[in-house]
């Protein structure tokens, strides 16, 4: 009788280490495995679509995602608490820190914002835009959206 707490022990010790073994293996997450979202009026003006590409385990903390607007679409003014990244992949587009002037981004362009700047990002009046943006949360937080971006605003084009 006292071969079975052993065995049990045994199993139990060989099971964490098959825990532990498969989340230290690498993970593929297959093309389409996620449904596309649609931007949320409160945090877009226009029709943009959202694909969420990957979000890190803990202690990982990256996540990313690629982001489509169509012609005239934005992002709200929005920050991010450890900043963000963009890499344009299509058309074009527009970003702009407040206070600062609008510029024009393109296929190729990385653009890094900094940590608590306030900024959007979206395609220009006549061509869409894509771009896969990464970010870092910050107790689980990536983004702080605020207002919208005015049209006037919006319309101080380069």
């Amino acid at each position: 009788m006292k071969l079975f707490p052993v065995l049990a022990a045994s199993l139990m010790l060989g099971a964490t280490a098959l825990q532990a073994e498969e989340s230290s293996s690498i993970k593929v997450t297959r093309s389409g495995a996620q449904p596309s979202q649609l931007g949320a009026a409160s945090s877009f003006t226009g029709s943009v679509r959202v694909d969420a590409l990957f979000r890190a385990e803990a202690p990982g903390r990256v996540g990313g995602g690629t982001v489509t607007f169509e012609p005239g679409s934005r992002t709200a003014w929005h920050t991010h608490p450890l900043g963000q990244t963009l890499i344009v992949t299509t058309g074009v587009g527009l970003v702009q820190q407040w206070g600062g002037a609008v510029q024009e981004i393109k296929p190729g362009d990385i653009v890094w914002i900094p940590a608590g700047a306030k900024h959007w990002h979206g395609a220009t009046a006549n061509n869409g835009m894509s771009h896969i943006a990464i970010a870092e949360s910050l107790d689980g937080k990536t983004v702080d959206w605020l207002e919208q971006v005015s049209d006037a605003q919006y319309k101080q084009q380069p």
